[in-house]
């Protein structure tokens, strides 16, 4: 079986856009593979976070997992401060990483664009990523468009340890869905839809109220011409829309185009909001549930104890082929 491994930040709500391009596939994942989930706080860090917010967020981030379908009995759900061998390995790559590479990744400049000044971890997390997927024999890293020069990085990175050190590594490969890899603003549609948004109606977060989630798809923008046609170029708004709607209702989105011949938008967007309520309404009773009781924290208990044993053994390996400490047996 092979192994994938995926970490999300707890900063902020999940998005639609956050669930559809990685938690909900990660449901049909983990009955494929050997999955590794981890909540990326350390990456988190890397700017300024409040912390009781980040605390609260970890916590609710992890919920959300188990709630949308995470079975930890098949996947390993966990924290990445809580195993120590993320940032002993993610130093080790640091130290194989070359300035200009770091500086040319698209996130750092739009993170540090405009900024007098930023931490310097806002440079070097990458080969934290990076150490956080090789920890594991990664074979596949399930990532939006986005992320994809990160996994370029990683694969860069790993290469260069196993011709300079020792071939321990498995070389991962990228994996982006087909549909719904990049889930766009409601209100900017040619922009993605992100959980950092200061318009709070250009997102819809897992844990927004029902009533709220329908008048923000009601009040999406679409276009003047009242057609529900997919057109990505011309009709970014309503492409989007039909995009959400073909992933949670399983029809095809030439199936939905006919369903709306002859209709305008107002009935396209009414059915749109129900049928993400739907899907919504549910991993929200469970997440409530979780919340409140002790079962979430038995969880990432055991995850990060199962992800250590993994974690350690390759640390060990990174160690002795770069002549660290003793030589171990």
């Amino acid at each position: 079986m092979k192994t994938i491994f995926s970490g999300i930040q707890p900063s902020g709500t999940i998005t639609l856009g956050n669930y559809i391009g990685a938690l909900k596939q990660f449901v049909e994942l983990q009955n494929e593979y050997n999955c590794y989930f981890c909540i990326v706080d350390q990456h988190a860090i890397t700017v300024p976070q409040d912390k009781l917010e980040l605390r609260k967020n970890i916590r609710s981030l992890a919920a959300l997992y188990i709630a949308v379908g995470i079975d930890p009995e098949k996947a390993t759900l966990f924290i990445q401060s809580e195993v120590p061998a993320h940032a002993q390995a993610g130093w080790m790559m640091q130290c194989i990483s070359y300035i200009g590479e770091l500086e040319r990744m698209t996130q750092f400049k739009d993170k540090s664009a405009g900024k007098d000044a930023v931490s310097a971890a806002l440079l070097t997390y990458p080969p934290l990523m990076v150490a956080d997927i090789l920890l594991y024999n990664t074979d596949l890293v399930p990532v939006g468009e986005d992320q994809k020069q990160h996994i370029e990085l990683t694969r860069d990175l790993a290469e260069r340890f196993n011709k300079k050190y020792n071939d321990i590594f498995t070389i991962p490969d990228v994996r982006i869905p087909k549909v719904g890899a990049r889930i766009m603003s409601l209100q900017e549609p040619t922009k993605k839809m992100s959980k950092s948004d200061p318009n709070t109606k250009a997102s819809i977060r897992l844990l927004d109220d029902l009533k709220q989630i329908e008048k923000k798809i009601k009040s999406a923008v679409t276009d003047s011409e009242g057609i529900v046609k997919y057109d990505k170029e011309n009709k970014p708004g309503v492409s989007n829309l039909l995009s959400i709607y073909s992933i949670f209702s399983g029809k095809e989105i030439r199936e939905i185009e006919k369903m709306y011949e002859g209709k305008g938008y107002g009935d396209f967007k009414a059915d749109l909001a129900q049928v993400v309520i739907n899907e919504i309404q549910p991993i929200q009773e469970k997440y409530t549930e979780l919340m409140q009781s002790s079962e979430l924290d038995e969880i990432l208990d055991r995850g990060a104890e199962k992800a250590q044993a993994v974690a350690n053994k390759m640390l060990k390996k990174m160690e002795n082929a770069m002549g660290l400490g003793r030589k171990r047996r």
